[in-house]
């Protein structure tokens, strides 16, 4: 929820650790070659005195999955050669009987973590299978989706607000806030709270600043025990790869203070839940910004092709939440009509407006769109690519999103967002567009949507306390 008034004029942060240069160096080529990638990662285990690696990528649900790779096999790992059984993974498209998922390094990706680990790092991996990268993958989905923006000349760029909360259960099992004197029911921006979970959060600061992230703020949220760590935006897989990896440590360095840091996007019924809001921006040739326009008649700033973006996103809503809000706890946020500190910072409907939170899209400024109805759980990579196909079929037809709402206006006609998990699912198979998100592929978005289901069904299988307070003596 972090105010900036000038996101996307903030100078674009270096990409992580580029083997194929120094940092002082021009502009790094990727490394095409496995013969060239075991070069790249053994000079760069060398210059940052790794030891082993986290060779990782997550599933459609956004679990990170990994081997530890010694630097000794890295020749190995930069072939393709690491075998993962997909289906043992998580939900990737795979089943028991099927090949191996082949985890291909994208070298440009390699972080060292060092904070966490003396000599440890984290390269971010793309699976293949049978030598071909994987359609069902959420980086090559999102690869996938940046290769059709370029086809269209542009390229994206992308901001992300993590928020999280600290929290650890007590000795009868029950969660609480990790500081338990953080229990005010308006503690936004409390400078106590902050002071108290100090070497918590100049730890992660400290990390991603090490790392060249561009950490420029660190704050106490809405809820007692939640908290958010900003840093810059850059291009969208860049973004994307980042969330995954500060997700890592954030979990990492909480659990080694006693702590849980949770993306759960409602843990706590009477408190703001936690979202994944993204910030998102188009570019043309010669790194031209495609959104501002002076001389916009509806006052916001930006270009037609803006308006005609923010339309797509708009008239893809309810398929989109599938991807933006993809657990049955999402839509308790979502759904929620008040919190302690009076407000739930989601709203339910696909309206847009000028600097006015209240919205599904926010224009702060003419450089960008901020996306608000994205959650905790939300898998970066299934969420800026289905985001980039909505918005981009809204700029193919010329959509127009009519004018911006005033200041928490409603209109009418604006698409109500699912209530539930389940509603999403059907609001997905319904859209064509949405559909094909995925890689291009609807048989991608139909097996996502129906894993989505059967999580609806066993959610709705189990019998809850609420059930047994209303329905045991009811009748």
């Amino acid at each position: 929820m972090t105010a900036i008034a000038d996101e996307q004029t903030r100078a674009v942060a270096p990409r992580m650790f580029d083997a194929s240069r120094d940092p002082a160096d021009g502009a790094a080529q990727p490394a095409s070659s496995a013969e060239e990638r075991a070069t790249a990662l053994t000079e760069l285990a060398g210059r940052h005195g790794t030891k082993f690696i986290l060779a990782t990528f997550v599933d459609l649900n956004g679990k990170p999955c990994a081997k530890l790779v010694p630097v000794a096999a890295i020749g190995e790992l930069a072939d393709g050669a690491l075998g993962f059984a997909g289906y043992a993974a998580g939900l990737i498209g795979q089943k028991p009987q099927d090949g191996d998922l082949c985890a291909v390094p994208d070298v440009s990706s390699f972080t060292p973590l060092g904070f966490i680990k003396p000599g440890l790092a984290m390269v971010h991996c793309d699976p293949h299978v049978g030598g071909e990268p994987w359609a069902y993958a959420p980086r090559v989905i999102l690869k996938n989706a940046l290769a059709r923006l370029a086809a269209a000349g542009m390229t994206a760029k992308v901001g992300a607000e993590v928020e999280y909360f600290l929290v650890a259960k007590d000795d009868a099992g029950a969660l609480g806030t990790a500081d338990a004197r953080d229990d005010s029911p308006h503690p936004c921006y409390d400078a106590r709270g902050v002071t108290r979970m100090y070497e918590h959060l100049t730890t992660v600061s400290e990390a991603m600043n090490s790392l060249g992230w561009g950490n420029y703020a660190n704050d106490h949220e809405d809820g007692a025990g939640q908290f958010e760590q900003n840093f810059n935006y850059d291009e969208a897989l860049v973004t994307a790869d980042r969330v995954v990896t500060l997700r890592y440590i954030l979990n990492v360095l909480a659990e080694q203070r006693g702590m849980t840091a949770t993306f759960m996007p409602k843990p706590f019924t009477d408190r703001t839940g936690n979202g994944l809001h993204f910030h998102l921006s188009l570019w043309g040739a010669g790194d031209t910004p495609l959104f501002p326009d002076e001389s916009d008649p509806r006052e916001l700033g930006i270009s037609p092709d803006a308006y005609s973006f923010i339309a797509g996103i708009l008239e893809h809503a309810p398929a989109l939440q599938a991807f933006l809000a993809p657990t049955v706890n999402s839509y308790k946020r979502t759904g929620a009509t008040t919190t302690e500190s009076g407000a739930t910072w989601s709203t339910n409907r696909a309206s847009y407006g000028g600097n006015d939170r209240t919205h599904m899209i926010r224009v702060p400024d003419a450089n960008r769109l901020e996306l608000r109805s994205g959650d905790g759980a939300a898998n970066p990579y299934l969420a800026i690519a289905a985001t980039i196909a909505a918005g981009l079929d809204g700029i193919e037809k010329a959509m127009d999103p009519g004018t911006p709402c005033g200041p928490g206006e409603r209109k009418p006609h604006a698409h109500a967002l699912p209530a539930t998990l389940l509603h999403a699912v059907e609001a997905l198979r319904r859209d064509d567009v949405m559909l094909a998100a995925l890689s291009g592929d609807a048989a991608i978005g139909r097996y996502f949507a129906d894993a989505k289901e059967q999580e609806f069904i066993a959610w709705h299988g189990q019998v809850s306390d609420w059930e047994i307070t209303h329905y045991l003596t009811a009748v």
